[in-house]
């Protein structure tokens, strides 16, 4: 590759376009997913619909469908973008997934200043090679993926409006904003060619002088607004708010810099106690009264944007507006800013240690500027450029009306907080090595894991959701799993059964793995059923709704309707830069579920409206010791080495009571240690993810001007 070479997205016009399923394979698909929450009767019923449907308005609404994915990129986009920008609900705890980033490699840079330095020129620099193209594509097993998410990700707006959301795109967006204590800061970091102009250095030393000024600001005795929690409320509430706040134009100048601020950097006041505190920091933020007046968290966000949040004592995380980009695409990011930690202490005990990223901090940087002697800057410029990397709080001109808005968006947020939990299970007693070793597909394997915990608790099999990723088709995102089939029921019916023997158990356990290796297949290859029959609706409701005719009989019924209220709502996501990753509920009585398969260890993270999450995840981790010892003793009993040791599949002499390989590090824990495997953490939050995206010609786009003066500038002490 040359130092010019555009390759980002060199391929994107390779992709192929999703394809539209046949109509009679969707509902075939359809009836087959909805039985097992149908009586009899109601499936009979249910099937007298689907063949009406083929029947008569089926065949139509196909064709129309056809002709309209012929104009389209993607035929679901519209719709799917849709789908998450004209809700009502708050994006708090029903919308925003997070990702808890692991520790930094050298614990000496792990303080909240350092890491919040580390972490922002990380993303700069990721920010750098996306826009000049040089960032490497995606792919899987060769196969190029989409990349348009990314040009989504920085400097993208979500906006309230009178009928739901929209979005603001600032390609030329070249300034972050800063949370502390409620309070917010913009400046300038990146140059005209995107290279960061900051040093690591000068990032801290910037960051000290906000922590000094919010902390000021904060002791103040009339106390501070923290407008914030307004991103929170209902988006029709917001949107009434936010207009009333654009009425001055200094409010609607600070507004556009939030917007148009490439992300927000939190920098809490809080160090979390637990990975349980941790975790309600960065999905929601905590909640802390002091003489009966919120402080926590919660207070420091500004959810319509992508966040990245540092705690006091160095932990961090990511929380994502998640109309824009889904899982996936943030994982690559978090994933390479991580890996560029890891490189920068790699230099520090190797000078010659590449970057993982091709950006170089601009001349105008103050490090570099008086340095250059060969090619001095321009120094009018780099006055102006000065100016405008120098933090500047932003003030609001507020009346008492918003105030007591504000107080009370602060009120209903700490309720959702308080009625969601969130627990986390890291479980240590096996992980993808042993599963792959005794040939279980690892997310079939967690998969069924759910579904045996909660069948055992509630004795019934309830709608499940997890997301397969379509990116290998042009604006692909993600297509329904429908984890609940006969063969799953197959299986929990068999491994609750007290007469079932060991090889039944495992039987009916592969089979059931075995066909849900083939779901997700088919459905990242585009051959799912949900977003078809959803499309088919909303371009029936897009052509015909203000005509006022009946909504066709599928869509009405109950097997429809009780397929779509999704209970365990579950996601597997992740890479060895996250420690942890969920989201909220989508329905009040079920649970958000997300995932994480490692060689060693499993991480699940669950939430609800308290459904006894702490109790679910007992019991999914009581299975998986369980299962454990069925596929030991199974294994054992074919494959007897000697005493203590037996031969698994792939040749490996492995312990028999926790299945790994003799020489492992692990090997000697007690497969029986139950509680120890577990904490807990509150929180909630939402996952499956897909967005909005408005080309660049529309009524969305907005010029950024880098030049505009707003805000109260604060002094920075000498750089160090």
């Amino acid at each position: 590759m040359t130092s010019t070479e555009k390759i980002t997205f060199a391929r994107q016009n390779e992709l192929p376009r999703l394809p539209v399923p046949s109509l009679e394979d969707s509902c075939k698909k359809f009836l087959i997913s909805v039985e097992p929450f149908q009586t009899p009767e109601q499936h009979q019923q249910t099937k007298q619909i689907v063949d009406r449907f083929l029947q008569n308005e089926g065949p139509q609404m196909q064709s129309d469908l056809l002709k309209y994915a012929e104009t389209q990129k993607s035929f679901i986009e519209e719709f799917w973008d849709e789908s998450y920008l004209l809700g009502n609900e708050s994006v708090v705890l029903n919308l925003n997934p997070f990702f808890i980033l692991e520790d930094e490699p050298d614990p000496e840079r792990g303080t909240q200043l350092r890491r919040a330095a580390n972490l922002t020129l990380a993303s700069l620099c990721f920010i750098h090679d996306l826009r000049q193209e040089i960032l490497e594509p995606d792919l899987f097993r060769g196969t190029p993926l989409d990349m348009y998410q990314y040009n989504r990700l920085f400097g993208l707006a979500r906006i309230p409006t009178a009928h739901g959301c929209k979005q603001r795109l600032f390609p030329d967006s070249r300034h972050i904003v800063v949370m502390r204590k409620g309070q917010f800061y913009w400046f300038e970091a990146i140059d005209n060619n995107h290279q960061p102009l900051f040093s690591e250095t000068e990032l801290i030393a910037t960051f000290r002088a906000i922590f000094r000024d919010a902390d000021q600001v904060a002791s103040q005795k009339d106390g501070h607004a923290t407008l914030g929690v307004l991103s929170t409320e209902k988006r029709r509430t917001w949107y009434s708010l936010r207009s009333e706040l654009e009425n001055e134009a200094q409010n609607r100048r600070n507004l556009n810099m939030i917007d148009s601020a490439l992300f927000v950097l939190c920098l809490d006041d809080h160090s979390p106690t637990d990975v349980t505190d941790l975790t309600n920091n960065v999905l929601c933020g905590t909640y802390q009264l002091e003489d009966g007046k919120q402080v926590g968290t919660c207070l420091n966000r500004w959810y319509d944007k992508l966040q990245i949040i540092v705690c006091k004592t160095g932990e961090a995380g990511v929380n994502f507006e998640h109309s824009s980009a889904d899982g996936h695409t943030v994982l690559r990011f978090v994933g390479d800013i991580y890996t560029e930690l890891i490189l920068q202490f790699a230099r520090s005990i190797n000078p010659n240690t590449k970057s993982l990223f091709r950006a170089k901090t601009s001349p105008y940087a103050r490090s570099l500027a008086n340095r250059n002697k060969t090619h001095p800057v321009n120094e009018s410029m780099m006055t102006d450029v000065q100016a405008r990397t120098t933090p500047k709080r932003l003030e609001w001109v507020l009346d008492s009306s918003m105030l007591q808005s504000i107080q009370h968006a602060e009120m209903r947020l700490s309720d959702l907080i308080c009625q969601n939990e969130c627990f986390v299970l890291e479980f240590k007693g096996y992980g993808k090595r042993f599963i792959t070793n005794h040939g279980f597909s690892p997310d079939a394997f967690v998969q069924m894991a759910l579904q045996a915990a909660y069948y055992s608790l509630y004795g019934r099999a309830v709608p499940t959701y997890e997301p397969a990723m379509t990116k290998a088709f042009l604006r692909g995102r993600t297509e329904t799993i429908r984890t609940v089939q006969p063969h799953t029921m197959q299986f929990v019916k068999t491994w609750t059964d007290p007469n079932a023997t060991i090889q039944s158990k495992l039987d009916t356990l592969r089979e059931a793995c075995v066909g849900h290796a083939k779901l997700s297949k088919a459905a990242a290859s585009g051959q799912g059923f949900d977003r078809h029959l959803y499309s088919l609706f909303a371009l029936w409701r897009k052509q015909h709704a203000s005509e006022g005719q009946s909504v066709p009989e599928l869509f009405e019924d109950h097997g429809y309707q009780t397929l779509n209220h999704v209970v365990l709502s579950t996601s597997n996501c992740g890479n060895p830069s996250l420690r942890i990753f969920g989201f909220g509920p989508v329905v009040q009585d079920g649970f958000g579920i997300g995932y994480i398969i490692r060689d060693h260890k499993l991480t699940i993270c669950a939430s609800s409206k308290h459904l006894q999450t702490k109790r679910f995840l007992s019991g999914v981790e009581q299975y998986l010791y369980a299962i454990q010892r069925t596929i030991i003793d199974a294994f054992k009993a074919a494959n007897i080495h000697q005493e203590q040791t037996y031969i698994d599949l792939a040749g490996n002499e492995c312990d028999v009571r926790t299945g790994l390989p003799i020489r492992s590090s692990v090997a000697s824990q007690d497969p029986n240690q139950s509680s120890k495997g577990v904490s807990y953490g509150t929180s909630g939050y939402s996952f499956y993810g897909d967005g909005a995206e408005a080309d660049s010609e529309s009524d969305d786009y907005i010029e950024y001007n880098p030049r505009e003066s707003v805000g109260k500038m604060v002094f920075v002490s000498e750089y160090e």
